[in-house]
């Protein structure tokens, strides 16, 4: 009976999070900061004799030192890209690029770079009047452009950070951030493609037209002159990667030997510096407010007004990030890993490995399916396998392989639950009967081929 206890608590942790999520509505940082005093309590006591509610407080601190200012930063990035015009120069450009034909792809494309410092919510609300006007002109494949935009905005909002979830579980699963956003986006690129040909197969299966939304007034569009170019454009999104893509390679190439050893250690200290994520969201931070500064010609004022209400935004995610990364410690302090780790055999490396990518995609998915946050189930399944102190020995690749298996599993069953349901029902004007045959199956489609690439990808190229 005690070698189960371990799963007894994790039960009970699982369902008070679920429970006060769905049954009850409350908040989900209220309900991960409980679950994690609830596990606490029932789990044993410290060693070095922190009080039971301290060590939860502890944790919480832990979790937010290594996620909260980036997504602070990154919300102001996003909010600043919205206002300044830099985000709608980006979906212009690919327009103009692919042309009406390609309209789709175009819409994806822009959903899928938008979606990396911008919320989904957000750059749906964004491109949803260019799916319209699209549809004004072509007088067809309306469900295809939405579904177009859906596709490339939902799969980088759970692989690529510095959105919160892809962010939460590189922290949790100890991957550098670097490699996350590299293996992230190259897990979601072909997922997006397919995602893009089933909205195809589902707009000749349902003829759905435009229908008019009336609590939701579209912006009249900006002109040319107003917006900014498309290299300033692209500066805070790029620049930041560049950075922190720099400092993973040059670490890389000196722990494998590979390169001229000489120069990369004299550069170390400095790549060091300029690719730890919170330096480069902040120089994308402050590139982003003086495009908007000068795009807009705002007073101080107003400026740090739009700061103050990206950073609320941006507070109430730091809040659920942190009490999920909370949860995932008090699950750690009560043997959770170590109970899970030997339902496992490791008699074949690689066989405990699919194992682990097959267990993280399966919780996350039932996780989401359960309480409609793709991020409280990144967070969530992330920290409980971060339990089981995973590494490239015991899976036989690289870790960054498990945060993206979970991320496609937190794509699965998205339905009435779930806000992006209900962003994407509503502001396409959609009935709830039309997204269920069309946004859930599409993130379903999403998920699988994530979960597939990420297979294949951790056979052929390990890392480890």
């Amino acid at each position: 009976m005690l070698e189960n206890y371990p799963f007894v608590i994790l039960a009970i942790g699982i369902a008070t999070v679920i429970g006060m999520i769905i049954f009850l509505k409350i908040n989900a940082f209220l309900a991960l900061i409980t679950a994690a005093m609830v596990v606490s309590l029932l789990g044993p006591a410290s060693a070095d004799g922190i009080n039971r509610m301290k060590r939860v407080a502890i944790a919480f601190g832990d979790s937010v030192s290594g996620i909260g200012i980036v997504i602070a930063l990154a919300a102001i990035i996003g909010k600043c890209m919205m206002d300044s015009g830099a985000a709608d120069r980006i979906v212009r450009t690919f327009l103009k690029v692919m042309g009406e034909k390609n309209a789709s792809f175009a819409l994806m494309g822009s959903g899928f770079v938008l979606a990396v410092p911008v919320f989904f919510d957000t750059v749906f609300y964004l491109l949803i009047p260019l799916a319209r006007s699209l549809y004004r002109s072509t007088k067809r494949n309306y469900l295809m452009y939405v579904m177009a935009i859906a596709a490339g905005g939902a799969i980088t909002h759970t692989l690529v950070p510095p959105t919160p979830g892809p962010l939460a579980m590189a922290d949790n699963l100890g991957v550098d951030l670097g490699k996350m956003i590299f293996v992230g986006a190259l897990v979601a690129l072909p997922a997006a493609f397919v995602g893009i040909f089933f909205s195809m197969f589902a707009n000749k299966k349902m003829d759905i037209p435009m229908r008019e939304v009336a609590e939701h007034s579209e912006p009249d569009p900006l002109k040319e002159e107003e917006l900014p170019s498309l290299v300033v454009s692209l500066l805070p999104i790029v620049l930041p990667v560049l950075m922190i893509t720099a400092n993973t390679l040059v670490n890389s190439m000196l722990a494998g030997g590979v390169g001229p050893q000489a120069f990369l250690t004299s550069v170390s200290p400095f790549t060091s510096i300029i690719g730890d994520a919170n330096f480069a969201l902040l120089v994308a931070t402050a590139i982003s407010l003086i495009i908007l500064f000068r795009q807009r010609d705002l007073t101080l004022l107003k400026l740090g007004a739009t700061v103050e209400e990206a950073l609320m935004s941006g507070g109430v995610i730091i809040l659920i990030t942190a009490g999920g990364g909370a949860f995932g410690k008090m699950l750690t302090v009560a043997q959770i890993g170590p109970a899970i780790q030997g339902m496992f055999s490791t008699e074949e490396t690689k066989v405990a490995g699919m194992s682990f990518l097959i267990l993280g995609f399966g919780i996350a998915a039932l996780l989401k399916i359960a309480q409609g946050s793709s991020t409280v189930a990144m967070i969530t399944t992330s920290a409980m396998l971060a339990t089981m102190n995973v590494n490239s020995e015991m899976l036989g690749f690289d870790p960054v392989y498990l945060a993206t298996a979970i991320g496609a599993g937190s794509l699965i069953g998205s339905w009435m639950n779930d806000s992006g349901f209900w962003i994407f029902c509503k502001m396409s004007g959609l009935t709830e009967e039309e997204a269920l045959k069309s946004w859930t199956p599409l993130l379903l489609v999403l998920g699988c081929t994530s979960l597939a690439t990420t297979v294949l990808l951790s056979i052929v190229w390990p890392m480890s």
